[in-house]
């Protein structure tokens, strides 16, 4: 459950919340962080929290009430012992070198229980150059729904903790006011992070920073490699795998992140920095989801091959390290055939057909994908029924959503006979596990944000009850689930955040 607003009752446990810091990022060194405190915002309040967030770093039972962890949470208070630092990094940003980036408004407060926690909207670092450091309550609200829903449908993300807002004014398009979101990871390093080192030729940092992530993440890449250098080619083959399958799972669920940059790419394979991100509404291959990306490097389909252009890149970062070429070809050899498999797989269990089902279940596939983007058809809402036509025996619902209805019974007549080579029940039993009911559509997040500004954050919580449980039916909330509204299709999302 998610607190809406304060209560004024802090919990005695709750106020004394002392963190057992571990080693972590900070302790490489002053080559990769700077230390910043945060900047202070007036009176502020709770917005939402999450009390699974909140039990990975043990937190006690109340801290949703506790006036000082809203405090340390908004960056106005450090919590005992943090030391608060900002990581530096590099990157390529559509497609392009931008040169030092760096946490230009995230504090790493350091590591506990084997997560790092952030605040991401406290204010200006030395990497800020003309920001201001702040994020607004729009796009704080977006990152924390969405981080906890792609969790509870399986997909590799950081984690939200918690939104705090201030009625303080940030300037973007419009004056909005700000919020802080605190996030957790086992790490934030990103591939600009190895990038930066590379480009000034500090082989030295370089060596350091892909040492720390092995030990921390990644040990059996040393323990199995050999030599020196074949850690490194592990490492990288390691992160290609990683990547690969998230990418899988965001094509399956119909995700698109929409600012892959390469210091916006995580080394762990998790979906990171949630900025002009949408689920699709209607089935549109090239969906761009970010207004400004003019020229669609980032569009839906695009997605896997800007992970493996990215992917490049970090083995391009690793060559002073790995010292071979090959080495470097063979670790990132694996990535189509993982991501196909991986896809395959996935969308198998969306369509409910089991491992010992035999057919050219390719083929059908890219015939209903076929479809589903001739006709437009809503992406989730085809899953959805296309799990209760197999669990009822009715396709009708299904057929509705088609202009080309010779198409789509033509193709469930193949499907079912696909179907009917396993127990009906399985198969609807796994269609209603792996095609969520609920997912986080822009208009749905519109709305809790519109009521948020008054003041009203109950669709917030309303919204990260039904996400944390996507796949359950939720009876009474059948909009949620519903078609997206006709000003839906005018929202536009971009990096303002």
């Amino acid at each position: 459950m998610t607190d809406s607003a304060p209560s004024p009752a802090p919990t005695r446990d709750a106020s004394v919340w002392c963190p057992a810091w571990q080693d972590g990022f900070a302790d490489l060194g002053p080559a990769f962080v700077r230390d910043v405190l945060p900047q202070p915002l007036a009176d502020p309040y709770w917005v939402g929290t999450s009390a699974q967030a909140g039990a990975l770093i043990g937190l006690p039972e109340g801290w949703q009430r506790s006036p000082e962890m809203l405090a340390a949470f908004t960056g106005n208070t450090l919590l005992p012992g943090s030391r608060p630092v900002a990581t530096i990094y590099s990157g390529h940003q559509f497609g392009v070198w931008a040169g030092q980036l760096g946490d230009g408004r995230a504090l790493l407060l350091g590591q506990t229980c084997g997560q790092e926690l952030q605040l991401k909207g406290s204010g200006r670092t030395p990497f800020s150059r003309m920001g201001d450091g702040r994020a607004v309550l729009r796009s704080s609200i977006r990152e924390f729904l969405c981080s906890e829903a792609m969790h509870a449908l399986g997909i590799p993300t950081t984690r939200a903790l918690c939104v705090t807002g201030s009625p303080a004014l940030v300037a973007r398009e419009e004056l909005e006011t700000a919020a802080v979101v605190t996030r957790l990871a086992e790490s934030f390093i990103r591939f600009g992070h190895f990038e930066h080192f590379a480009a000034r030729g500090h082989t030295d940092e370089l060596r350091a920073l892909a040492d720390h992530v092995i030990e921390r993440h990644y040990p059996a890449c040393r323990a199995n490699a050999g030599p020196q250098r074949a850690a490194y080619a592990a490492l990288l083959e390691a992160v290609t795998e990683r990547t690969a399958r998230l990418l899988a799972q965001w094509q399956a669920v119909g995700f698109c992140h929409g600012v892959m940059n390469t210091d916006n790419m995580s080394i762990l394979g998790l979906t990171l920095d949630y900025g002009p991100f949408q689920f699709l509404d209607a089935y549109d291959p090239g969906h761009i989801c970010n207004h400004s990306d003019a020229q669609g490097r980032y569009a839906f389909d695009r997605q896997p091959t800007v992970a493996w252009w990215n992917l490049h890149r970090l083995a391009q970062a690793l060559m002073p390290l790995i010292d071979d070429v090959q080495a470097a070809q063979s670790a990132l050899a694996g990535y189509e055939a993982t991501l196909n498999h991986a896809y395959l797989a996935l969308m198998r269990a969306k369509l409910g057909l089991g491992a010992a089902v035999q057919g050219d279940d390719a083929g059908l596939l890219q015939q209903l994908l076929a479809l589903l983007a001739a006709d437009r058809v809503d992406y989730p809402i085809f899953w959805r029924r296309l799990s209760q036509a197999v669990a009822t025996g009715d396709f009708g619902a299904v057929r509705d959503l088609f202009l080309d209805g010779a198409g789509i019974d033509a193709w469930l007549l193949t499907y079912q006979e696909l179907l009917a080579q396993q127990e009906r029940g399985f198969a609807a039993d796994l269609m209603l596990r792996s095609n969520p009911r609920f997912v986080l559509r822009n208009h749905l997040a519109e709305q809790a944000i519109r009521a948020a500004k008054l003041g009203d954050f109950s669709e917030v919580q309303t919204l990260q009850t039904l996400l944390a449980r996507p796949f359950d039916e939720h009876p009474g909330h059948d909009a949620h689930a519903g078609f997206p509204p006709d000003w839906a299709a005018h929202l536009s999302i971009s990096c303002s955040s």
